[in-house]
């Protein structure tokens, strides 16, 4: 499921949130990808719940169309015109409500590596963190089976924290219960929520059991999606992946690992690295540039970047006199 992300402004703006790229590849493609991994079996559908065809048009379709085929699937395009909620965002694709299913949300990327537990009618994803007050948490039994989950507990409940990514053995019994919401406008904040589905599973003596995640990154806002970014260079650095183009032209540079420097970028005068992704077709020139995220086609000259996010076809000059900055721009 995919919003546009008003906490990374500007930067959705023109891009969806789930296009903006984490190490050279878009953050749903990233998603989908590790998910397919830990199933470890054929996908026969991915179905993709998106808002107004006129922000998440054509381009991003296509996009998730290709997604889906390179994992020998067929993509399902579904629409959520108004933000009702998690809930609702999933009813908005009942057609594809049936059989095992992961639903998740396109804001969180991970490393995991662990086995489905066949016992479970569903698993909720979750990560054990050190303030657990600030998530919503599941509460197990003595069987480690969750009867019970909690947003933001004030009393400790537990450290395990949902992490917006579930498996459901059979979906359709989650759609059956979620239609009851809808039936019966159960509204949290004003909106329906995929919990409200979920407790009626429980109360229906359904088993759901954890999956705990080895790393759990988020996007939410440009702060956390640089540091993902960050993270996810050096996993890829630690696993061998080829980060650097063969193409990139480096002029008196150095590049500094773990970077992804994408095709077609001119290093000239300048220090990249590390933690740095630069995009296609990128320019660099006189510059030092650490612990950033830089989108395609972006020119930059003279600057001293770090904590940096900057998107497409930017021209930005460190010695500026003269500025033209968009809405929602931000200089720090």
């Amino acid at each position: 499921m995919a919003g546009r992300g008003s906490r990374l402004r500007p930067h959705t703006l023109t891009i969806p949130k789930p296009l903006i790229p984490i190490a050279g590849k878009p953050i749903v493609h990233r998603l989908v990808e590790d998910i397919a991994k830990i199933l470890d079996e054929p996908i026969d559908e991915v179905a993709f719940i998106l808002g107004d065809p006129a922000f998440f048009g054509d381009d991003l379709v296509k996009s998730l169309e290709e997604l889906a085929e390179s994992l020998g699937a067929k993509a399902s395009i579904y629409r959520q015109l108004e933000p009702l909620g998690t809930g609702h965002a999933i009813m908005c694709a009942k057609e594809s409500l049936s059989g095992p299913a992961v639903i998740a949300y396109a804001d969180t990327l991970i490393r995991a590596d662990f086995d489905l537990d066949p016992e479970a009618d569903a698993v909720i994803w979750v990560k054990q963190v050190d303030q657990p007050e600030a998530y919503g948490v599941v509460k197990l039994n003595d069987a480690n089976e969750i009867v019970e989950l909690v947003e933001k507990p004030q009393d400790f409940v537990s450290d395990l924290a949902v992490i917006g990514i579930y498996y459901f053995k059979e979906v359709g019994v989650l759609k059956e219960e979620l239609q009851n919401v809808l039936d019966n406008n159960i509204q949290n904040g004003g909106e329906y929520q995929i919990n409200d589905g979920i407790k009626a599973m429980m109360a229906n003596g359904k088993i759901f059991k954890t999956g705990n995640v080895d790393e759990w990154m988020d996007c939410g806002n440009k702060n956390v999606t640089v540091e993902t970014n960050s993270r996810m260079l050096g996993f890829l650095q630690k696993e061998d992946t080829t980060l650097v183009a063969v193409n990139v032209r480096i002029d008196n540079s150095t590049i500094i690992p773990p970077c992804y420097i994408g095709e077609d970028v001119f290093l000239i005068n300048s220090t990249v690295g590390p933690n740095v992704s630069l995009g296609k077709g990128s320019h660099v020139t006189g510059s030092v540039i650490k612990n950033s995220l830089i989108q395609t086609h972006a020119h930059i000259s003279n600057a001293n970047l770090d904590n940096a996010m900057i998107g497409n076809h930017v021209r930005f000059d460190g010695d500026f006199t003269s500025i033209s900055i968009g809405d929602y721009s931000v200089l720090e």
